[in-house]
């Protein structure tokens, strides 16, 4: 029987993951990529159009869902599909330059060996993925949905979650940003925020999501049964 402990993460009497799948996100979840990305971002700017933000208005954005984004920047929704294409391959260049987070590689292990299934849904290739998380890390997700749109998310998540064939009460995404709650939202799946990523932690708290992480160890203490952590 799954049964809520007092931080809200739900539980099993029997010692099974009450969460059966996890669904990742990349981008600020998995990989430390932000840097990256204000190093790149004055030359997309510049490419396709809109303001880039200075020094001291990057707090502001990370406190802004992507369309607030845009808005405040001039990003005309008509060259998302343009930009994203230009920033793939400007990652697909760079993905030697990139790593995931510390303790990410130790969390996807656990999970796993925890009996967690494990999906990611990036806006990404596949490959880039492939490249930063090493064949050992990588090797440990079992559905990959990549080069999703910056706002497709929602349909991506129900796909993966169907395709589980596991109850959508047993599935939870894991992300960064607003758009990801969003979309999980929309998908009737429960979210994780984790506060490592692009998006400010107290926007994400604001938004209520299922879970708040602070830690990679945090997902793993959180997620797994007292048994399987221990192990």
């Amino acid at each position: 029987m799954l049964v809520a402990d007092r931080g809200g993460v739900p539980a099993n009497r029997e010692g099974v993951p009450a969460y059966r799948l996890v669904v990742l996100d990349f981008d600020g979840t998995l990989a430390d990529t932000f840097p990256w990305f204000t190093r790149v971002l004055p030359g997309i700017a510049d490419r396709y159009g809109f303001r880039c933000p200075s020094a001291d208005e990057v707090d502001v954005l990370r406190a802004l869902d992507a369309r607030g984004v845009m808005r405040r920047l001039g990003v005309p929704g008509w060259k998302l599909p343009l930009i994203a294409r230009h920033m793939h391959g400007l990652a697909a260049r760079d993905a030697g330059e990139l790593a995931p987070f510390p303790g990410i590689p130790a969390l996807l292990a656990r999970l796993a060996a925890g009996g967690v299934a494990l999906a990611l849904v990036s806006s990404n290739s596949e490959d880039v993925v492939r490249r930063v998380l090493g064949p050992r890390s990588a090797g440990l997700i079992d559905v990959y949905a990549c080069g999703t749109a910056l706002f497709g998310k929602a349909r991506r998540f129900r796909a993966v979650a169907r395709a589980s064939g596991l109850p959508s009460s047993a599935v939870l995404c894991l992300g960064d940003e607003l758009r990801d709650h969003a979309a999980a939202t929309r998908a009737g799946l429960a979210f994780g925020a984790v506060t490592w990523g692009y998006t400010g932690a107290a926007a994400l708290a604001a938004a209520n999501p299922a879970h708040l992480f602070a830690t990679p160890e945090a997902v793993a203490t959180a997620l797994l049964p007292r048994t399987a952590r221990a192990a």
